[in-house]
């Protein structure tokens, strides 16, 4: 009993604080490891998306995706809650919380209802706000190359 303790202890401690809840309750039912290089889309139809490695593309999950502090990401993201400690490139439309942790990279436009950025987060692009989950603008269909066309002048960088 105590051996097998100590095992789930050790599984639950590979994935970082973001994590950690996850795998006990069984919800990380996907993930995309270190070294691992993916273009196209992903549907994940129940649980959470973990990024260690590289896409390439469009997500869709109705839970959470984290993106770990190795991860790489290109893409148009639609989920309930983002994590993200490493680098997102594209727009993220989050229907609940976005959260930047320390060291995290963002180029793009996000729209969520709750963001939190911890100190030392490089994020560049627009950021839409509500409390209510209402939006009346759906302006992150677009791609993640489109972002880069935008006059840097109006685009605000916040570095922590």
């Amino acid at each position: 009993m105590l051996r097998r303790d100590r095992r789930e202890k050790k599984e639950v401690n590979m994935f970082g604080k973001e994590g950690e809840g996850m795998i006990q309750e069984g919800k990380m039912n996907s993930i995309i490891g270190k070294g691992c290089k993916i273009n196209g889309k992903i549907d994940v139809q129940d649980g959470t998306l973990r990024i260690d490695g590289e896409f390439e593309g469009t997500i869709n999950c109705p839970d959470t995706l984290i993106i770990g502090k190795g991860g790489k990401v290109k893409a148009d993201i639609k989920v309930k809650n983002a994590i993200i400690g490493g680098t997102v490139i594209g727009n993220i439309d989050a229907g609940e919380k976005i959260e930047l942790q320390a060291g995290s990279h963002l180029e793009g436009d996000i729209i969520t209802s709750r963001l939190v950025i911890d100190e030392g987060v490089f994020f560049e692009g627009s950021c839409k706000m509500s409390p209510d989950k209402r939006r009346t603008t759906t302006e992150s269909s677009g791609t993640y190359a489109s972002n880069k066309e935008k006059d840097k002048k109006d685009t605000p960088v916040v570095t922590g």
